[in-house]
């Protein structure tokens, strides 16, 4: 029996949650924009397990257990760990490359840009299905959701929204390569 990619990388998370509640830890694994990048490179990876609250730690791995669980199921787990690694490292690409655009640059942490490649390809493959946001009590198309919650959340302060961006156009062109592979589309 294969363990979940979803459950093992929650598990990872919360983890690396607890280990870089050390003073300093979380400096040394965070990814830095623009030409700091230089400095510690392995914060494109090392970034993606390391969270800054109770609250931001829950709301990426809340996400991902739904939305992991599902495209589990639609893809298999080798795209599954394709897209979300690969996903969370555009995302930080991404960041690197745009943050300096639109100052202030600060060093970015969270699973924020591969939670959002898991979410891009659902939008392609299930465009149809119906999800619950807290507090809307109606259901939404996914793609509603995904795009609406992208759009909001991108005018919090503090928010990598370049790594959402990263993580959320290469889940969607994932999708589009596994479609035309012949992959599965669901509709709700």
């Amino acid at each position: 029996m294969m363990l979940n990619p979803a459950l093992i990388l929650i598990g990872v998370n919360v983890v690396m949650f607890f280990v870089t509640l050390a003073p300093d830890l979380i400096d040394h694994l965070s990814l830095l924009p623009g030409q700091y990048f230089t400095e510690q490179p392995w914060g494109l990876i090392t970034s993606m397990f390391v969270h800054g609250s109770f609250y931001h730690i829950f709301a990426n791995m809340f996400t991902l257990y739904f939305f992991g669980s599902f495209l589990l199921r639609l893809v298999g787990d080798r795209w599954f760990w394709l897209i979300y690694l690969a996903g969370g490292i555009l995302g930080g690409v991404f960041y690197v490359v745009l943050a300096p655009l639109t100052p202030p640059m600060y060093p970015a942490i969270g699973a924020s840009g591969a939670v959002f490649a898991l979410a891009g390809t659902l939008v392609i493959l299930a465009p149809r299905l119906r999800v619950y946001i807290f507090p809307i009590p109606v259901p939404l198309q996914l793609w509603i959701a995904v795009i609406g919650g992208f759009l909001l959340i991108s005018f919090f302060p503090n928010v990598a929204w370049q790594a959402h961006l990263g993580g959320l156009l290469f889940g969607m062109a994932a999708a589009y390569y596994i479609k035309r592979r012949g992959g599965r589309r669901v509709y709700f």
